[in-house]
């Protein structure tokens, strides 16, 4: 399938993937990593799951952008087509997916009857287990059933990906009134399991609904088919900065799940007329109408009760980070840069780094920025504990961070009552960027010390996503990192900064855009010399286009250009004088690929960047991100090798072509995944 509607790229208008075709495109491939016969069983209906959670957060997020522009572009003709065709494309793509999702979850179910497991997937539930299954109906499910009648003049609000039945009657199928019932998925577990002579049923809340509602009505013949309405997502805020940012914040979370309807997804099954009824009923003629299959927010896939080991993906212990028991981890820092590549790796040490911060006597400062904070999170109780400690501790909390505002809002509450200096960013502008600093006393030997990250600051997350950490006493970067938290501090006054204040760290709204460009301008110079050039870069988003165009220019220079790119990638790759000489890679394997890393060949003397930035119009230009150059010579090393080793994979890795298709390697299905060989480099090289 031609996921872009372009058959040829020659106008200046068909140099970019559209953003959103592209992600969809990146969602295909999760989705058909659920196909692949070398992932263990669960694993591949948890792709399933990831796959349907990542299609609802398109609808919340990118779906009203798209709405409004089209409403903006109204007066405009011609725009509004354009908006309109990228809307009906993207449907159709989706419809198209969907089809697929169905035909792997078909293929699964029997694969899991084989290991004595019956998952009831669109079929009556077993006789022999109907007495458990009802007797789970009344004693746990009813109390939370809410049943309404409904007509054309009903009024019912259905909530944002909450579940939903519309039931009537058999003989009324061609009727306009019928029952709406809620299905309780956010109050009971989705599933309900009982095993039965060596087998384990496990069935759909959804489906002992509609065992039990028969009951109810007094044994009248019913149909019944499932829906959800999604709603948008988005906070708007006025782009003010005072203290009551975070009740503010508060306030439009609560109404979140009331804002307009995006998508009507549906049993396709359902007769019109109740379709139309309930279009008409929820004001629905502006959201877009998704026909679906029998059963919505199937997110909750990965929560089946299924705990047979071997259809997991097998246990991998991180390595760990060892250190002499009478050796403090600051002392170490103190000495050299120290890298951790996790999930390969413990995130331990960076747990003692805020420990040790914490209760370090000459420890005086701590600074660091928050952008998802874990739920539990040890490293914001280590910054409480140093502030009744009596360290003077400095916190920048993104409050904006999507789907994270109120628990960001939580920790900040408690660590300002603790004591903690809090900044909120301004609504205008994110910061994304992953830093910290400590500061120690004048009769300290330590110098200080800074941490830079890839991701985010959360040991829950730091689980299953790929990032890489620096810890340094490298004077160059921890002096240019305390300047940023001094502007920092004065958040509002940033757009007046002088943009010329940072020589070594690439600072987005400050220098990163322009220092990227004139990394890329170097290696065409010296290819244009006969010296060696090239460039690498792993991101999980590519999307702005005047860097873009640059990759463009280098390409058509004659520079190899390899790119990692694990989601949005509006740059078209192997296009005859434009980009033939870029390559676009593709890994999705057991952990998010989630680390920043640029790589430039400078006549083999590489440059290397890690950092916080993708190249994406909101990262560039809205957010404040933070990428930092790696000058231990070891760590460049690790980290190029590491690279190398994703270049090389052909098992998790496909390749874009300029289509938007994600192509396997002829040896797809054979090797190992780069993932599972980084874990191998790592081990010995940490452990030898």
């Amino acid at each position: 399938m031609d996921l872009t509607g372009n058959k040829a790229h020659t106008t200046p208008e068909d140099l970019f993937f559209d953003r959103d075709i592209s992600w969809l495109s990146f969602n295909e491939r999760v989705l058909l990593e659920a196909k692949a016969q070398e992932v263990p069983l669960f694993e591949r209906i948890k792709f399933l799951s990831i796959y349907s959670s990542n299609l609802d957060e398109f609808y919340r997020v990118r779906i009203p952008s798209l709405m409004a522009l089209k409403k903006i572009a109204q007066k405009k003709v011609e725009n509004n087509t354009l908006f309109q065709n990228t809307l009906d494309t993207i449907q159709h793509i989706v419809n198209q997916q969907q089809k697929v999702f169905g035909t792997i979850m078909n293929g699964l179910l029997p694969e899991l009857r084989k290991e004595h497991i019956h998952l009831v997937y669109d079929e009556p539930i077993p006789a022999k287990i109907h007495q458990q299954v009802t007797d789970y109906f009344f004693t746990e499910i009813l109390s939370f059933l809410q049943i309404v009648q409904i007509t054309a003049a009903t009024e019912f609000f259905p909530e944002n990906n909450k579940l939903y039945k519309i039931v009537i009657p058999q003989d009324q199928e061609e009727s306009n009134a019928g029952r709406i019932v809620t299905i309780p998925s956010d109050d009971l577990p989705r599933f309900f399991s009982t095993e039965d002579e060596g087998v384990l049923y496990i069935i759909f809340i959804d489906d002992i609904i509609k065992l039990g509602l028969p009951l109810v009505f007094k044994n009248e013949l019913l149909s019944d088919y499932n829906f959800k309405v999604t709603r948008d997502a988005a906070l708007e805020l006025d782009d003010e900065y005072d203290e009551s940012l975070a009740e503010k914040m508060e306030k439009k979370i609560a109404k979140r799940d009331f804002s307009f309807a995006t998508r009507f997804l549906f049993d396709s099954r359902m007769p019109a007329p109740y379709l139309q009824l309930l279009i008409d009923c929820f004001k629905l003629k502006d959201a877009t109408i998704v026909l679906g299959g029998p059963y919505h927010n199937l997110k909750d896939l990965a929560t089946l009760p299924i705990h047979n080991p071997k259809l997991a993906y097998p246990k991998i212990t991180p390595v760990p980070y060892f250190l002499d028991s009478n050796t403090m981890l600051f002392e170490k820092i103190a000495e050299r840069d120290i890298l951790l590549n996790v999930p390969y790796e413990s995130y331990t040490p960076v747990l003692r780094f805020f420990n040790e911060a914490a209760i370090n006597p000459q420890v005086k400062e701590i600074y660091v920025t928050l952008y998802r904070v874990a739920s539990d999170s040890r490293i914001a109780n280590a910054l409480i504990s140093a502030a009744r400690n009596g360290k003077k501790v400095t916190v920048i909390v993104e409050l904006k961070a999507r789907f994270d505002e109120a628990n960001n809002i939580k920790w900040s509450k408690f660590l300002k009552k603790a004591g903690v200096k809090i900044i909120y960013s301004i609504p205008s502008l994110k910061v994304h960027a992953k830093i910290a600093l400590v500061k120690f006393s004048e009769e300290s030997a330590l110098p200080v010390l800074g941490l830079l990250a890839t991701g985010n600051l959360n040991e829950n997350t730091a689980r299953f996503y790929t990032d890489h950490i620096i810890m340094t006493p490298d004077p160059k970067l921890t002096h240019e990192l305390e300047k940023l938290f001094r502007h920092l501090g004065d958040i509002k006054k940033i757009s007046k900064t002088n943009k010329t204040i940072f020589s070594h760290l690439l600072v987005a709204k400050f220098n990163l855009r322009d220092r990227f460009i004139a990394l890329i301008d170097r290696e065409i110079e010296n290819q244009k010399r006969g010296l060696a050039a090239g460039i690498t870069l792993k991101m999980n988003n590519l999307e702005e286009k005047k860097l873009i165009g640059k990759l463009y220019e280098a390409s058509n220079a004659g520079v190899h250009i390899n790119l990692i790119i694990r989601g949005i990638c509006c740059l078209i790759p192997g296009v005859p004088q434009m980009s033939e000489n870029i390559v676009v890679h593709r890994i999705i394997d057991r952990y998010l690929e989630h680390g920043r890393i640029f790589i430039f060949k400078n006549n083999d003397d590489p440059l290397v960047y890690m950092g916080s930035a993708d190249w994406m119009n909101r990262n560039i230009y809205n957010r404040i991100e933070v990428c930092f150059p790696i000058y231990d010579v070891d760590i460049k090393e690790e980290i190029m090798a590491i690279v190398q080793l994703q270049l090389e994979d052909t098992l998790k890795a496909v390749l874009l072509d300029s289509e938007l298709h994600n192509v396997p390697f002829k040896e797809a299905g054979k090797g190992d995944s780069a993932q599972q060989k980084i874990y191998e480099y790592t081990t010995n090289r940490k452990t030898t």
